[in-house]
């Protein structure tokens, strides 16, 4: 079964081509004026041809009916050319306003909160924003170009018949409003086809982006078997969708067809009937079975844009249920956050990740702490217990359903997003980075920093060494997900990053665990230079990885069991930090 959704309304059709052919008003005028010179000269060769067979009737000589077909041919080619401007120019208008929607769509993805992207793949997403996009290109070029002039064309062509004879403009007129009505009715019943459609296309994508980039895992796991069954349900929920979008370009192509064929009869009957009563010319007969044949190509092409018209429709609907998603962080607040080490507070913070099915459990309750600016702060607890949550509302990739997170003495609601994680940083075990070269990477392709700069910050973090290992130096480009470089090469790039960002709080998410023993040494010096002069924030599962840290939280269960200065805890016998260090069970943390 398929359930209909309401027919997209003409305004949002009409919003979109208005917001996004706006900024090209003058190339678009230039395109209606094209449009309107290639019909004027459509409408115009069939005359010369009805007066040229007219006057060969009557006896007219070769030189009276030269004139006819030379401005025919002139009219023909000049016709053509124009016509093949107008394609390009309205191609070129098409995919400038898509490319464009995606620039937007993209931006607006990148600013919606976590809830959402853990409730959608990124193979989902790429299909919304590139794929249903991709889908509105025609949308914006071969639907006005081949759908608005067309219908123009077929005005002119109608007003030329009523001008010819009365009956043949009024049967005509007649033939052209219902074929016009079928067309659109069945376009109006396709467009929930289509859109149901494309929803399960951007689910198989999602699934299949989400499998590939964890191929690794899934072979190595014996998981093949299981992912194909998955694979092949994807594939048979899909094509049921398709086939039921495919039924209505059948549809169309079905009452095109029709028409055609009732069109046609209808001129051989009103030609015969009019030229028999001295009605209409042998010309004028030849110009009305003409125009009835140029009525069929328009016809025929708004058939078949009808189709991605269709496709424009679903599109349309997706795209603007995207645009109307809006993030659950508000982001009002305009105080800046303070330069230096931030103080950060935790104030009876309590949060939950949200599944997307209105069910929730708590990750953190009642969490209450206060970290003095320029502390370094060792977390240590289990998987599970909240660590990371903890790093996420201090870059505000989430707000706490209650309770307040403040940075510098600044709520992180009442920051700008934007300013705020300007002042923090954080290095995690997986380091996003770019098929781009090593300089891109570090400065996320902002080409106001300079080579100098770069190289004085990887020799103030001692990683000069690193720096020379590479093939082409600052130029050494790198594979998808990094491909070049060590899982311990990518963590020192992540801190050159982070030293060029120079935050005021940086939290190192077990930013060390997959270091080899060739870089443990750059590591180790490289963290003690991000640290100082500045909040840091390490979360871990080793006790030695918190010897640097001034503090010592533990959290269990989303409860802080223990906080204070390491070597307080240290001296404490009856301490969680100090049992651990004695008795060295670090299994528990694991």
């Amino acid at each position: 079964m398929y359930e209909s959704s309401p027919m997209i309304p003409v305004r949002a059709y009409l919003r979109l081509l208005i917001d996004y052919l706006r900024p090209q008003k003058v190339r678009v005028a230039l395109l209606a004026v094209l449009l309107l010179i290639v019909i004027a000269l459509q409408l115009l060769n069939p005359q010369l041809i009805a007066r040229f067979l007219d006057g060969a009737v009557a006896g007219a000589s070769i030189g009276e009916l030269l004139p006819f077909a030379v401005w025919f041919m002139i009219i023909a080619v000049t016709q053509q050319g124009l016509s093949v401007l107008a394609t390009y120019l309205a191609e070129d208008v098409g995919w400038t306003a898509t490319n464009q929607m995606r620039r937007d769509l993209a931006e607006h993805v990148m600013d919606l909160d976590m809830t959402f992207h853990k409730q959608h793949t990124p193979g989902e997403l790429i299909e919304r924003i590139d794929g249903d996009v991709t889908a509105l290109s025609n949308f914006f070029s071969a639907f006005v170009i081949k759908v608005l002039a067309n219908f123009v064309l077929i005005i002119g062509i109608l007003l030329l018949l009523w001008r010819e004879n009365v009956w043949v403009g009024l049967g005509l007129t007649v033939f052209s409003v219902v074929a016009m009505a079928a067309m659109l009715l069945t376009q109006a019943k396709a467009v929930p086809w289509w859109t149901a459609a494309r929803a399960q296309r951007a689910s198989f994508f999602g699934f299949l982006g989400e499998q590939l980039g964890g191929t690794e895992d899934t072979k190595s796991n014996g998981g093949v078997g299981y992912m194909m069954y998955r694979f092949t349900n994807t594939i048979r929920a899909w094509r049921p969708t398709e086939v039921r979008g495919r039924l209505g370009f059948s549809m169309l192509w079905g009452a095109s067809i029709a028409s055609y064929v009732i069109g046609t009869a209808l001129v051989f009957w009103l030609g015969s009937v009019l030229f028999g009563r001295g009605d209409l010319t042998i010309g004028s007969v030849y110009l009305v079975f003409h125009y009835t044949e140029m009525t069929r190509h328009p016809m025929e092409q708004i058939r078949a844009q009808m189709e991605d018209f269709q496709k424009a429709g679903a599109g349309i609907a997706r795209v603007e249920e995207l645009f109307d998603r809006s993030s659950s962080l508000p982001n009002a607040g305009s105080s800046p956050v303070p330069s230096g080490p931030l103080s950060v507070e935790f104030e009876d913070v309590t949060f939950a990740y949200d599944d997307g099915d209105g069910h929730a459990d708590r990750v953190l309750h009642n969490i209450t702490c206060a970290i003095g600016a320029g502390r370094v702060v060792g977390v240590l607890g289990r998987s599970g217990s909240g660590k990371t949550t903890l790093a996420r509302l201090l870059t505000r990739l989430y707000d706490p359903q209650e309770g307040v997170v403040r940075l510098g003495g600044i709520a992180a609601p009442e920051a700008d997003v934007e300013d705020l994680r300007r002042h923090v940083g954080m290095v995690t075990q997986d380091v996003q980075l770019f098929r781009a070269s090593v300089r891109d990477n570090l400065t996320f392709f902002d080409p106001s920093v300079s080579d100098e700069h770069l190289r004085a910050v990887i020799e103030e973090l001692e990683l000069t060494p690193w720096l020379d290992s590479l093939s082409e130096g600052l130029d050494t480009e790198l594979g998808a997900g990094g491909g070049g470089l060590s899982a311990g090469q990518a963590q020192l790039l992540a801190f050159t990053r982070i030293f060029l960002k120079n935050p005021g709080l940086v939290i190192l998410d077990e930013a060390s665990s997959r270091l080899d023993p060739a870089t443990e040494a750059m590591i180790e010096r490289a963290v003690g230079k991000l640290l100082t002069n500045r909040t840091g924030f390490i979360i871990a599962h080793r006790l030695d990885t918190v010897t640097r840290a001034d503090d010592i939280l533990i959290i269990e269960d989303g409860h802080i069991i223990e906080y204070g200065p390491r070597a307080e805890l240290v001296n404490d016998p009856d301490s969680h930090f100090s049992q651990l260090l004695a008795t060295g069970m670090e299994e528990v943390l694991a």
